[in-house]
């Protein structure tokens, strides 16, 4: 065997180990992170009318940004000529990274040669920052 084979075949071998390792790893982790968090929470604290207005209101923020954010996509997509993709508007929202591989694999579905990935991550960081900025303010007028 060649060098080469041999790199390509190890480097093959290590990418289907990682693939198989971060994804069963992070399952695993949400798995008991729920069950952890889940042991210490009984039903009549957890499920109450103020927990249920914070899961509606979050779900309509993560909502809002994402639609926002593929609003402000097209916007830079007709003010640059079409240089920017506007999925990229929807990685804008503080899910690191899940957000930036949806963004990814729907463009990809669209078009097997966009490669969206890093890309999508400055705005999916962007997000991150946006929202400790948001936070820190939050704080400082509430607390």
């Amino acid at each position: 065997m060649s060098t080469f084979t041999i790199y390509a075949s190890s480097f093959y071998f290590n990418v289907i180990i990682w693939k198989i390792y971060t994804s069963t790893t992070i399952n695993i982790v949400t798995i008991f992170l729920g069950l952890a968090v889940g042991s210490k929470l009984s039903a009549d604290k957890f499920l109450t009318s103020e927990t249920l207005g914070i899961l509606i209101l979050g779900m309509a923020a993560f909502a809002i940004g994402t639609a926002g954010g593929i609003l402000m996509g097209k916007v830079m997509h007709k003010v640059t000529g079409g240089k920017v993709n506007p999925l990229i508007g929807a990685a804008g929202v503080s899910a690191v990274p899940m957000a930036a591989r949806v963004v990814n694999k729907v463009g990809q579905e669209a078009n097997p040669h966009n490669y969206l990935l890093m890309h999508a991550m400055g705005p999916n960081v962007a997000g991150v920052i946006g929202s400790a900025v948001a936070a820190g303010v939050l704080l400082a007028i509430v607390g």
